[in-house]
């Protein structure tokens, strides 16, 4: 990884030297081993874990070995709802609901509309507070248990969260703050304590159960920062350590960098309308030839190219048919312009269904958030473990 390329909460990059943010996180490769004993308990197979779309991890062995063992357990991740859903922000909550569906587990899924506030300058609290119930459509479109899935809305569900919070923000210094996330002098004091509440929902399950629980964490590797300190003073506040199960992050439709809000040329929104979704696959980058006469001469190089990853990441469930897609383009038989044409299908018809669930959903809303399922944890009747 050069060290222009930037993979952090705030900045992050898709075609990076993977193998390479392994050194720099101090995480560790996701082995064969590993994923054959996640298959074994799930009872089988996921393509994200056969082709390492989820790629590292922390402790996801610690953390199947407490499953197996009949510890409680709980899944979490999130959303930082700042505009519409796209299709990166999805990636992991579909392997996310295969683990809930495998394993039978809570999830607790919490929308960070405070730190979106905090961090875009220009994003007004009530239009991120809005962003998080929309954005609540997409995951429950997605086919999440409601009995199980439990989303926390910062602003509103900060009741939940701010007794831990205030305990994690107690063990901590600006300087640690400082060296993970890279604030300086003019970051806002709100942005700086706000890590503090994203750790906290790792130890929520712990409270909320009244008992020991192991959280897996499947997110972008991009949000790694949070979970390495909540690790590191987990045991000290009397929590198991949450565990962690990283994806790579998926590339947006220009020449570089990962599929981004920022730039919505690039990205194909769940919003979009199916035609609209389409249309911006078929203006794609791609790792082709500029021309289809080089591209049958010198081959494509899929490893760099856009439209490939959407197959690989989202699109092909055939392992079989992508490897032969992959050849395909490297030998120059598949011109990009054919690549692009079937993909831009598939998203098209993807975004008419799901975007009719997505319709549905919008009289579920009340039945997945936690204050319909749990009160909040009482500071009297912690747990404290040993």
């Amino acid at each position: 990884m050069e060290e222009s390329v930037q993979v952090g909460p705030w900045a992050a990059e898709a075609f990076v030297d993977y193998e390479k943010l392994l050194k720099v996180f101090g995480a560790k490769p996701l082995t064969d081993s590993e994923v054959r004993y996640l298959e074994r308990i799930a009872g089988e197979s996921h393509a994200m874990l056969r082709r390492r779309v989820f790629y590292s991890h922390r402790d996801l062995d610690v953390f199947l070995s407490k499953y197996e063992t009949g510890y409680r357990c709980a899944l979490y991740t999130g959303r930082g709802p700042s505009g519409s859903t796209h299709l990166g922000h999805i990636l992991p909550w579909i392997f996310t609901r295969w683990l809930q569906e495998k394993l039978g587990l809570d999830l607790f899924f919490q929308m960070t509309d405070d730190e979106k506030f905090l961090h875009e300058e220009k994003l007004d609290l009530l239009e991120s507070n809005s962003f998080a119930y929309e954005n609540s459509l997409d995951l429950i479109a997605l086919g999440f248990d409601y009995r199980k899935t439990h989303i926390i809305i910062d602003t509103e569900d900060i009741g939940y969260l701010y007794p831990i919070a205030v305990r994690i923000a107690k063990k901590l210094t600006y300087s640690t703050q400082r060296a993970t996330f890279g604030f300086v002098d003019s970051t806002n004091v709100g942005l700086i304590f706000y890590p503090v509440l994203q750790m906290a929902v790792s130890f929520l399950p712990t409270e909320l159960f009244g008992e020991e629980t192991y959280v897996l964490i499947p997110a972008g590797i991009d949000q790694d920062p949070y979970w390495r300190i909540a690790r590191d003073i987990a045991q000290g506040l009397g929590y198991p350590k949450p565990s962690q199960v990283h994806n790579k992050l998926l590339p947006g439709l220009g020449p570089e960098g990962k599929m981004s809000s920022s730039k919505p040329e690039t990205a194909v929104y769940t919003t979009d309308p199916p035609d609209v979704g389409a249309q911006k696959i078929m203006r794609a980058f791609t790792g082709g030839q500029p021309t289809i006469e080089l591209q049958k001469k010198l081959g494509g190089n899929p490893d760099r190219c856009s439209v490939y990853k959407m197959y690989e990441m989202l699109f092909e469930d055939s392992d079989a048919m992508l490897q032969e897609r992959y050849w395909s383009c490297r030998t120059g038989s598949l011109i990009c312009g054919d690549c692009k044409a079937e993909l831009a299908s598939r998203v098209r018809k993807f975004l008419k269904e799901f975007q009719e669930k997505r319709e549905k959903a919008r009289d579920q809303v009340d039945m997945y958030l936690i204050r319909s399922k749990f009160d909040k944890p009482s500071l009297r009747s912690r747990t404290v473990l040993r």
